[in-house]
């Protein structure tokens, strides 16, 4: 089959809480979009009509360079062969990367060797998610959708004490620097909010200093307009696929450069979302707001049950008398958190914790009839999903910002149409999940 010519934008995220949250931001400018498990092939998004956007929510965030080069370097070939204008890595807009874990450094290696452009634009900022970047330093507020306070990263509370990356660097072309041996430099904010000449000035110094890595500034939204404005010119110079880095930044600023230019128009309106009774959150995060959350929700109703992360990690096991309890409990329609407590700030294996927590969601599903899912934790969410028997998801509605509920495609008919919400660890006020229960 060959390839489509009207997809405008292929992205492949890191985890999938963020491409749940890249999603979001384009089908909200008005593409039809679709995230996957796997990426698919060209029968797959023939099959879905109207599309013109479509991601995979991969789970290269846990993985080490060398995992992560066998699957980006053939999932990168098979979206270039699709014949997409732009091609994005997404990843958390706080760059949570090392040099030995979900290397940033080696996603940009890997897209230079499929893509062959002149350079890679890295998008440093997410000022709609409280992420901005300045002279190069990342900048995140304490809590996506909330009134948190705003920390250069490596003195985030929380970020700078990631159990697995924990942020010790601000300036992204060193933490970049640190992970690739491309030249990195920087377009500051004075270039980016400048003219499109201002810009283009820039870049041409950069790469007569053959410079091949370049971080943009991001502080206003209209900063990511100018951006993706931008990109879309190279584009459509190089007549070829273009591949960028970065945040979710990347699809609100295509999506609002494209709805400027007539070839989309923003979703006004969505379908209503009736209350979940019961909601099941299964958590593997490690974040302080998560565990704020989980103590408001405790004092607003809902049950807690805490797994032996430790025993998981050591023998793949679930406790079965905790399995009944949960089922049970599901079935008298209580609503449910199911977390891996503080034991998981030691860094165990995001594999087995999120494979357990998903194998319970999938059983929630098949035992007690649950519709509505919540899935915390960017470094667990994929293996979640996947242990769900997760094909694809389209976007239903807005929630928070950065994390909408979406609707699930499967090929297991049970768990087909099954309503389900991932959520990074910065993400939400405390009152977030009596909000996905549906209480907006």
């Amino acid at each position: 089959m060959k390839p489509s010519t009207k997809i405008l934008l292929a992205f492949y995220g890191d985890d999938f809480t963020g491409s749940t949250d890249a999603l979001e931001f384009i089908t909200r400018a008005g593409a039809k979009a679709v995230l996957f498990t796997e990426t698919p092939t060209a029968e797959q998004l023939a099959a879905i009509p109207g599309l013109n956007v479509y991601g995979v929510a991969g789970k290269t965030r846990s993985l080490s360079p060398d995992e992560m080069e066998k699957i980006l370097i053939p999932a990168f070939e098979q979206m270039k062969a699709m014949g997409a204008r732009h091609v994005h890595y997404k990843v958390c807009s706080t760059f949570d990367s090392s040099a030995t874990v979900g290397s940033i450094g080696k996603a940009i290696d890997c897209g230079a060797t499929v893509f062959k452009n002149e350079f890679t634009p890295v998008l440093g900022g997410m000022p709609a998610l409280g992420r901005y970047c300045l002279f190069g330093n990342l900048f995140a507020k304490m809590g996506i959708g909330s009134d948190g306070a705003i920390f250069r990263l490596d003195r985030h509370p929380s970020m700078s004490i990631h159990p697995v990356t924990p942020a010790m660097e601000s300036d992204l072309t060193k933490l970049l620097g640190s992970q690739t041996t491309k030249k990195t430099g920087l377009i500051d904010i004075l270039k980016v909010s400048g003219s499109r000449g201002d810009i283009n000035q820039a870049v041409e110094k950069l790469l007569a200093e053959k410079t091949s890595v370049l971080v943009y500034d991001a502080l206003k939204n209209e900063d990511m307009v100018s951006f993706a404005s931008h990109l879309d010119a190279i584009a459509t110079g190089y007549k070829m696929t273009l591949f960028s880095v970065g945040s979710s930044g990347i699809e609100m600023g295509l999506g609002t450069h494209w709805m400027r230019n007539g070839l989309m128009s923003p979703v006004k309106e969505w379908a209503p979302v009736s209350k979940a009774e019961p909601l099941l959150v299964v958590s593997g995060s490690c974040s302080p707001v998560t565990a704020v959350q989980i103590e408001y929700a405790k004092a607003n109703g809902f049950e807690e049950i805490i797994l032996d992360a430790v025993k998981i990690c050591d023998d793949d096991t679930l406790d079965g008398n905790q399995l009944a309890e949960i089922v049970d409990k599901l079935q008298q329609k209580k609503n449910l958190i199911v977390h891996t407590g503080s034991k998981q700030a030691q860094n165990l294996s995001s594999e087995k914790l999120g494979t357990a927590l998903g194998s319970i969601a999938k059983k929630a599903v098949l035992k007690a009839g649950v519709k509505r899912i919540l899935v915390a934790g960017g470094d667990t969410s994929s293996y979640a999903a996947r242990a769900m028997e997760i094909d694809a998801v389209e976007m239903l509605a807005p929630l928070v910002t950065g994390a909408p509920l979406c609707k699930v495609h499967s090929r297991n008919e049970a768990m087909h149409g099954l309503e389900v919400n991932f959520k990074g660890g910065q993400v939400g006020g405390k009152e977030y999940f009596l909000k996905v229960r549906g209480e907006w």
